[in-house]
């Protein structure tokens, strides 16, 4: 990649809720920059952004886009990001690899849950941010409510860095206020005009200017001093104290603006370069801290050319026809192409292939890249997303990406047996290029299980499954993986006899089962005495027990925390044998079981629901209903977040209803916690259910 160096490099994401105009905002950067020669439309499907059919057919970003281009002496690397909160995975992964972050917002639509989750992601990572407040060309827009939302929702302190200027209804330009200049711009050309400001706006910018100089000058002592003396900073002093305040976080600087309409995004873009920090700069405050695999002592990259080569996989990308793409970001060092690595992760060597720079699917081929550069990398072999490339001589690894886990799952079937390694096959290909996908076959329900992050996330999984590899599948709600345990102390015995002319079969022992506290599992005891089974063959009525207790009485599901001890039998000199003690054990289990008060056990979920204040009460009462008990309700952050036990059966379609009680604000997340006994009364219906779905099983496999 040829750069002037690394301080000419910057490295930002754009993120936002869905809607806010990302896509056009990256869109109208690259118009402003010069890197297109028209301004697309995401309406049209002509954005560079948006080139995926999938994103081009629901008119929407469905994955993080690479756009790299050169302005005013600078190379820039922007990741346009989904922002629907089912592909939350995306911008997350995008924000571990960059060293900066402008958010994009409209009034009309806030800061929602997507937004807000990728807000605490930002500050966890200590990322600089700006803020575009977009859309000010729609008809009732309000700044200040706007800036009111980025008060109190993203509690940090707005201050305004360009004005909206509207000239007879229509926004046409904005006033930068720390060039302190007018500047025009529009659709139809790329140059902006900076203009003197007009007597009627010096008040407003005065007004805005002094707001900024404050704040600046009250984060840094000499600042500060200098101001109270001389009631003003220079441009200079003033350029410094942003770019600092701006690393550390002190307020949100707020552009304003229109995208579609390519307003206030000059005064954005050359904020980019001016106040942002290079990968050096960000290096130096914040070196990346990585594990060496072998000795796992910390160590730490600050991203400068003279140290060893290490480089993250932020993004894995897999076509058919072009092959495998890894878009990396180089922390440390340089690299050639087609050279060898070591992939740390895997402790696997890995040769590189060509490597690019990228602008939305244009590649164009680079013979090398240094620290603080973000290429992709053609047909590396073994290496996936958020593995690690280092030196072979200085390995280290960089901790994870730190993905939401699925919440919807589906049971999924190939619409021939021909198909199902293929469906396999593919399925497997889309979660090296999205991880926060789930892909298993359950040996218990017999099931393959699809899981992603939402519906909108499953639909688009399955639309590229189509695309890529010419399958399709039949969506099903997944089937409950019950359990089966006893209430009771029961004793029965197994007896195996069979005479086959030669050397027969003899197998008999006795077996007590009892019930284990939940989530103990299964114990054997061998409390055989006085040699009524030879030793030899206990651990065969062992494995019998084993073996019986995948299919439990009630309903054929899995046995669980059950105790069960072999205490006396019987045994013939020539006839006995492993085999036949090993069914004797099976049978004597299935016996004591039926007497055992058998019951059925469903799993539970611990879920944590982040929701409005105004929806709780909804919330809380639906959770009632599914059966749900409710641990803990706290306040964080504008939202109330809800933590309950819930059984599975009952949340299986959970990201529907939320929604919809929540107005799409609501999130969740969910965890295994534990066995429970179905209620009785649920029990019996459950259990009826099966016994008909087998019976239609075997009826079609009879015909």
């Amino acid at each position: 990649m040829q750069t002037t160096g690394v301080e000419s490099v910057r490295n930002v994401a754009i993120v936002s809720s869905a809607g806010a105009g990302k896509t056009s905002l990256s869109e109208a950067i690259l118009y402003t920059g010069g890197a297109i020669q028209a301004l697309g439309s995401v309406a049209e499907g002509t954005t560079v952004s948006d080139f995926e059919p999938e994103a081009l057919r629901h008119r929407t970003s469905t994955s993080t886009s690479l756009l790299q281009f050169s302005w005013n002496h600078s190379h820039l690397t922007l990741l346009d990001t989904p922002g629907a909160l089912a592909l939350l995975g995306e911008p997350m992964a995008a924000l571990r690899a960059v060293d900066a972050v402008v958010l994009v917002m409209t009034e009309q639509i806030g800061v929602r849950t997507e937004m807000a989750r990728l807000w605490e992601r930002i500050k966890d990572l200590e990322l600089p941010c700006l803020l575009f407040l977009n859309g000010l060309d729609k008809d009732g827009s309000s700044i200040e409510s706007a800036l009111e939302l980025c008060r109190t929702q993203l509690g940090r302190p707005p201050i305004l860095m360009s004005m909206p200027v509207v000239s007879e209804g229509t926004l046409d330009g904005v006033v930068d206020v720390r060039l302190k200049q007018l500047v025009r711009s529009g659709p139809s050309s790329t140059k902006a005009e900076l203009l003197p400001i007009p007597t009627h706006l010096e008040e407003s910018l005065r007004q805005a200017r002094t707001q900024l100089v404050e704040a600046v000058a009250e984060s840094g002592e000499t600042l500060l001093e200098t101001y109270l003396a001389e009631g003003d900073l220079n441009d200079d002093a003033l350029l410094q104290g942003l770019r600092r305040d701006i690393v550390t976080g002190e307020f949100l600087p707020v552009y304003t603006g229109s995208a579609t309409q390519n307003v206030g995004v000059w005064s954005l873009l050359d904020a980019l370069v001016s106040l942002l920090p290079s990968p050096f700069e960000r290096g130096a405050s914040h070196p990346w801290c990585g594990i060496q695999p072998d000795t796992h002592d910390t160590c730490e990259r600050k991203g400068t050319v003279g140290e060893p080569f290490s480089a993250y996989v932020l993004k894995t990308i897999i076509d058919p026809f072009v092959g495998r793409l890894s878009y990396c970001r180089v922390v440390s060092g340089s690299v050639q192409a087609d050279s060898t690595v070591l992939n740390a992760s895997k402790q696997v060597r890995e040769k590189l292939g060509h490597f690019y720079r990228v602008l939305g699917k244009r590649h164009v081929a680079v013979d090398s890249a240094n620290g603080g550069d973000i290429v992709a990398i053609a047909k590396l072999k073994d290496t996936h997303t958020g593995d690690t490339l280092s030196h072979e001589g200085s390995p280290l690894c960089y901790p994870g990406l730190g993905l939401p886990k699925p919440i919807l799952s589906y049971a999924i079937e190939a619409k021939s047996k021909a198909e199902i390694d293929k469906v396999g096959l593919g399925l497997h290909k889309l979660i090296e290029e999205d991880p926060t996908l789930e892909f298993s076959r359950h040996d218990e329900t017999k099931e393959m299980v699809l899981s992603g992050m939402g519906q909108f996330h499953i639909d688009l999984a399955l639309e590229k499954l189509h695309r890529k590899f010419g399958v399709d599948v039949i969506l099903h709600t997944p089937k409950v993986p019950y359990r089966e345990t006893i209430k009771t102390k029961s004793q029965a015995q197994g007896k195996y006899k069979k005479q086959t002319g030669g050397h027969g079969q003899y197998g008999d022992c006795w077996l007590e089962v009892a019930p284990l506290p939940r989530g103990q599992g299964f114990a054997f005891k061998n409390q055989v005495v006085g040699g009524a089974i030879p030793r030899n063959f206990i651990p065969s009525v062992e494995k019998g027990v084993h073996e019986a207790m995948h299919h439990g009485p009630l309903s054929g599901c899995p046995v669980v925390d059950v105790q069960v001890a072999v205490y006396d039998g019987s045994y013939h000199v020539v006839d006995s044998s492993e085999m036949s003690f090993k069914i004797a054990g099976s049978m004597a289990f299935r016996k004591a079981m039926e007497t055992a008060h058998p019951v059925l056990l469903e799993p539970v979920m611990t879920i944590e629901i982040d929701t409005p204040t105004e929806s709780v009460g909804a919330v809380m009462g639906d959770l009632n209903a599914r059966r749900g008990r409710i641990l803990s309700v706290n306040a964080q952050d504008h939202v109330e977040q809800i933590k309950a036990l819930v059984p599975l059966a009952e949340v299986l379609r959970y990201a529907t209803t939320l929604n919809a009680m929540t107005a799409g604000r609501g999130s969740y997340a969910m965890e295994f916690a534990q066995y429970d006994e179905v209620p009785r009364d649920l029990a019996g219906k459950i259990l009826e259910k099966r016994k008909a779905e087998e019976q239609t099983v075997a009826a079609h496999a009879e015909h």
